[in-house]
């Protein structure tokens, strides 16, 4: 059992405590938070609905910019051969988002990144070759379906013998250059743990199969759907909680989902703080309101409340041509791609 931390001594009811729990952020927001090409949600009667979510949003960025941020100058040179990139998706996806994602940010990266998803795909598989990772994992929005995939990415990240891992969703847009730049002031045989939380304060939960005579814990963890990464250094650390499948009893124990399981064995029993970064964007927060795009390292995109969330940025396609804004975003950030002009435009 868990619920979201507070400094208050007084009961919170169930449906409170729900409403703030990271299984809700993780799982709920796919009802309320919809992306472009999947059916819109009925408008609502009260436009200033749109208003109140987003300043919500702006809680939740504040909050990044409470942690530690990183040294000023370099301490290791990068190069993206040190990277192990591991994207979560599904088999509904693999058309809808994944392709898009092959199409851009994937297209230049294909050596450092792996798909994990939970089907066998022929035609992703020719394009990909053994870097579509088929988990057999179940195709269902569960905490266990969650944690078995990011299991199976764990274990992948220890035998690849990277640097630095660094998961994503599939629809976030990497910026590898970006995501290269920052974790090069962090040395990967120390421990790093760097992401975005989605929630204002840590999270409470208890390390047992039930309420009765456990522990709670507090910690942060960094949201799977803006990204985060983790060094070797913290990675080795972590296997009696996440190897050989272990990440799944793991997650189990405490009842949440695979992106807060990585903070409770990061945080709570490793004692290593989430480094938090303004730079991971998920479709959790206003986009439009993101600046230089060239500098972020990851993207994302969504609706909400029947309105288009996404990154403002101005480009030869327009919002018809590319709902997501990833194109554009490809674009700004390699305008040598033959696709970005001229008849080649997909």
């Amino acid at each position: 059992m868990w619920k979201p931390s507070s400094g208050s001594a007084n009961p919170v009811g169930p449906a409170a405590a729900s409403a703030v729990t990271c299984l809700l952020v993780t799982v709920m927001l796919v009802v309320t938070v919809e992306h472009p090409g999947e059916d819109p949600v009925e408008p609502p009667g009260d436009e200033k609905l749109f208003s109140a979510y987003f300043r919500r949003l702006t809680r939740e960025r504040r909050a990044t910019r409470t942690g530690r941020s990183a040294p000023r100058a370099p301490v290791e040179r990068l190069s993206a051969e040190d990277l192990f990139i591991a994207v979560k998706t599904t088999g509904r996806y693999h058309r809808q988002r994944l392709e898009l994602q092959l199409d851009t940010w994937i297209s230049r990266n294909m050596q450092q990144t792996y798909v994990f998803s939970d089907g066998e795909d022929e035609k992703l598989r020719k394009r990909m070759g053994t870097h579509l990772i088929n988990t057999n994992c179940s195709a269902a929005h569960t905490h266990q379906a969650l944690s078995c995939k990011m299991a199976l990415e764990y274990d992948t990240f220890i035998k690849s013998g990277k640097k630095w891992f660094c998961h994503v969703d599939d629809d976030n847009y990497l910026n590898v250059a970006a995501l290269l730049k920052l974790l090069s002031h962090y040395s990967h045989t120390q421990d790093v743990y760097i992401g975005r939380p989605s929630l204002e304060r840590p999270i409470e939960a208890s390390d047992g199969p039930d309420s009765a005579g456990t522990t709670q814990v507090r910690f942060w963890f960094a949201t799977g759907g803006a990204g985060f990464c983790l060094s070797r250094g913290v990675a080795l650390k972590m296997k009696p909680w996440a190897s050989d499948g272990a990440f799944m009893a793991t997650a189990e124990s405490i009842r949440l989902p695979d992106d807060c399981a990585v903070g409770y064995i990061v945080e709570a029993l490793l004692g290593v703080s989430l480094i938090r970064s303004a730079l991971f964007h998920s479709h959790l927060e206003n986009l439009g309101l993101v600046s230089d795009v060239r500098s972020q390292v990851t993207l994302s995109y969504g609706k909400v409340e029947n309105r288009r969330n996404i990154v403002n940025v101005k480009g030869t396609f327009s919002i018809k041509e590319d709902p997501t804004r990833f194109r554009s975003v490809h674009c700004l950030l390699y305008p040598d791609t033959p696709w970005c002009h001229g008849p080649q435009r997909p």
